[in-house]
């Protein structure tokens, strides 16, 4: 009867023993970072599936998602054919004309080239115009070009072009047409910097960059955990470690929206256990075409990743985003596209991505 006992009173010890272990160990995974699941497949095509009208997110609910489950049919993602367009443009560039007495290779043009095509913080394009087609395009080998034209970008974010950069870009572009035996007509100086600071003027209250941040509600995530979240919702790895991105349907355009943590969590040797407590989701608005709907996109990304990981939308004061906030960007997002448009630098186009740049 006491060795029955004994055996008993050890085997409850040894249950008790272990549910103790057990609970330590779930409370311990419960604080700890939340994890991407391996094995998941998280490959699908970059999409703008799940948008309505208004922007907000079809069908999405409250609550950390599966990354295991299976994702919904998206429609397929294909990249536009590339757009050849002339770089230099007068809306935007100040314009060197350089003739010629006879017409010469594009091999001779560009082996006489700047080896840097910047003056300062702004870059500058060669045209010439083809003997056979009649077009301005950047020279090439094996075609032949009648008349030359340089041009230097007028403003950037950086600012507007200055006398030292303007100067600079003269002095390429005068020994580059004696070099290929052309005459350039250089405008004036004064005249130039009036349109620069005029141009950067009028484009700079027009520059805008929405961003919201997502901040766990509980616990911390892995940033192997958030790209694996994000890559269920479409996004696909960008060119900088802690970026995901929806590309645009233009090859070579920008990226649509960028999701980003913090670079130094990304380049971690094991991602699984970098911790961050937040990732921010933005656009840049002249960038990207209003016809890719890229506002839309955005609200309906932001509340998708909220509620996948259990997060929050905020500000840059920290204070969460409302329906009624998103509504109020919107409009304000309306009138920017219009004093853009009247500008002849609608978003999206070459010439804005150039100037906001």
């Amino acid at each position: 009867m006491t060795m029955n006992l004994t055996w008993s009173l050890v085997a409850l010890g040894a249950v008790v023993l272990l549910a103790l272990l057990a609970q330590g160990w779930w409370t311990a995974r419960r604080a700890g970072p939340r994890r991407a699941v391996a094995g998941a497949d998280t490959r699908v095509e970059p999409s703008m599936a799940g948008v309505s009208g208004d922007g907000s997110a079809a069908g999405s609910t409250a609550g950390p998602a599966d990354p295991q489950a299976a994702p919904e049919a998206l429609p397929e993602f294909r990249l536009a054919p590339l757009k050849r367009v002339a770089r230099i443009d007068a809306l935007i560039d100040a314009i060197v004309p350089m003739t010629l007495e006879a017409p010469v290779s594009g091999e001779l043009l560009l082996a006489h080239q700047p080896p840097s095509r910047r003056a300062g913080t702004k870059p500058f394009y060669v045209e010439g115009m083809d003997v056979e087609t009649g077009e301005w395009d950047a020279p090439t080998p094996g075609r032949r070009y009648s008349e030359l034209q340089a041009g230097v970008q007028l403003a950037s974010r950086s600012g507007p072009l200055n006398e030292i950069e303007y100067s600079e870009f003269l002095q390429k572009i005068g020994a580059f047409a004696d070099a290929v035996g052309a005459a350039a007509d250089v405008p004036d100086m004064l005249e130039v910097v009036a349109r620069a600071r005029e141009l950067d003027g009028q484009a700079g209250p027009l520059d805008a960059q929405l961003t919201v941040k997502l901040r766990s509600n509980s616990v911390a995530w892995s940033v192997a955990y958030v790209q694996q979240v994000a890559a269920r919702a479409g996004l696909v790895p960008g060119a900088v470690p802690g970026r995901m991105v929806l590309p645009s349907a233009d090859e070579g355009a920008p990226p649509l929206l960028v999701l980003s943590v913090d670079s130094q969590a990304a380049l971690a040797e094991t991602p699984q256990d970098s911790v961050v407590r937040e990732c921010l989701l933005s656009f840049d608005v002249p960038q990207s075409p209003e016809s890719a709907e890229p506002f839309p996109a955005w609200h309906r990304l932001a509340t998708t990743l909220a509620d996948d990981m259990d997060a929050t939308a905020v500000d840059d004061q920290d204070r969460p985003v409302m329906l009624q906030a998103y509504a109020a960007i919107g409009r304000d997002l309306e009138d920017l596209y219009r004093r853009l448009e009247a500008l002849d630098l609608a978003a999206g186009s070459p010439a804005a991505r150039r100037l906001f740049s």
